[in-house]
């Protein structure tokens, strides 16, 4: 049920389109926010984001779809600026954005290993860089993403590990910089959550199942929609004295 935590507020969600960020956006806007929903440049990923925004706005939720390539130097501004025009100072960005992919770390080549770090490190910080001046203005706040294969030390993934440990150093060190400013800093850690990117890796939700189940304290698998209320309750007043910190969302798998 909703209670307009958000109301009023403004939110640049990147990688919108689907998955975790989709589930967010559908929870800011049930609580009233207004959400720009920042998505890959591409034909698929554009018209994902284009239908969730005219889901939004049919149940009354003011929405806007926005490309972006945040793999390029420019693109992260870009997208903030195009969000601000199209609905007004940011109060919220969920850097949910990620590129990945699964190698033994030898098999990694150069171009993989930056095109990770340009997206995920380099896109986080550029985005945070690019809305300081309205989180300050708003006394708004920053969500960004890690991952729970920054606390286990899973192989296949290296590149993506790094960038998402590197998330969470930059996160503790913007809640130190924007603390003064009253722009709370911090990050949800979620555990293996069966998402469209999953499903692209693995069909056959059974094979991932019976391996992480066993890993959890709680034994069904996780859900995008499992990690929404996390969002909702960091972006809002009832997280008004927290910063610095990372919540897992991970069914249990990590306690530490």
């Amino acid at each position: 049920m909703s209670t307009g935590r958000l109301a009023g507020r403004t939110a640049l969600i990147t990688g919108a389109s689907r998955g975790i960020g989709a589930a967010v956006a559908r929870a800011f806007v049930a609580e009233g926010a207004r959400v720009a929903l920042a998505h890959e440049p591409t034909a698929a990923m554009a018209e994902l984001a284009e239908q969730l925004a005219d889901e939004l706005r049919a149940g009354g939720g003011q929405a806007v779809a926005l490309a972006g390539d945040l793999a390029e130097p420019t693109g992260p501004a870009e997208v903030v600026a195009k969000a601000r025009e199209a609905l007004g100072p940011l109060n919220i960005l969920v850097a949910n954005a990620a590129a990945s992919g699964r190698s033994p770390y030898q098999d990694i080549s150069v171009a993989q290993w930056d095109l990770v770090q340009a997206v995920n490190t380099r896109g986080t910080w550029l985005l945070a860089k690019a809305v300081r001046d309205d989180l300050i203005a708003t006394r708004g706040c920053i969500i960004n993403l890690t991952s729970v294969m920054v606390r286990t030390g899973q192989p296949w993934a290296v590149h993506y590990t790094a960038s998402k440990a590197a998330i969470l150093g930059m996160t503790r060190a913007l809640a130190r910089e924007l603390g003064p400013h009253y722009v709370r800093v911090n990050a949800v850690m979620p555990g293996a959550i069966r998402t469209e990117n999953e499903v692209e890796l693995e069909a056959d939700p059974a094979v991932v199942a019976a391996e992480i189940l066993p890993l959890q304290s709680i034994p069904r698998r996780g859900l995008a929609e499992d990690l929404a209320g996390a969002f909702v309750f960091l972006a809002s007043d009832e997280a008004a004295f927290i910063t610095g910190q990372v919540i897992n969302a991970d069914g249990g798998w990590v306690m530490y």
